[in-house]
């Protein structure tokens, strides 16, 4: 298993948003996060739901904190991971949400888990 966190990447954004994290189209990609992460390190992965579903993750590379959301002001965290990911044969199906959930990578696919 392989520790992380999921993100969902809204509907609104488009097929091409999710294909560009795992095409090879983008070396990095940025993901926000409320707060401060207490259990999250580099190397975690970040686990990408779209349509309810889990269609891949990104390895964490970097953890950069004492960022503030633009509009809100609040406090935030911006998580910086390698593209591209990490695309399942067959989506895992997930429901959406909004924020930020650690996740244990208990339904990822033997056989894919590269961090073993």
């Amino acid at each position: 298993m392989s520790f992380g966190i999921t993100k969902t990447i809204p509907a609104e954004r488009g097929q091409a948003a999710v294909d560009a994290l795992y095409d090879g189209s983008l070396n990095e990609y940025e993901f926000h996060m409320a707060g401060s992460p207490s259990k999250l390190s580099p190397g975690d992965f970040v686990y990408t739901i779209f349509h309810n579903q889990i269609v891949g993750r990104l390895r964490i590379t970097r953890i950069v904190p004492g960022t503030v959301h633009p509009k809100s002001g609040r406090p935030r965290t911006l998580i910086y991971v390698a593209a591209p990911g990490e695309r399942l044969p067959l989506p895992i199906p997930r429901q959406g949400h909004q924020g930020t959930r650690y996740y244990d990578g208990a339904d990822w696919p033997e056989g894919l888990d590269s961090s073993d």
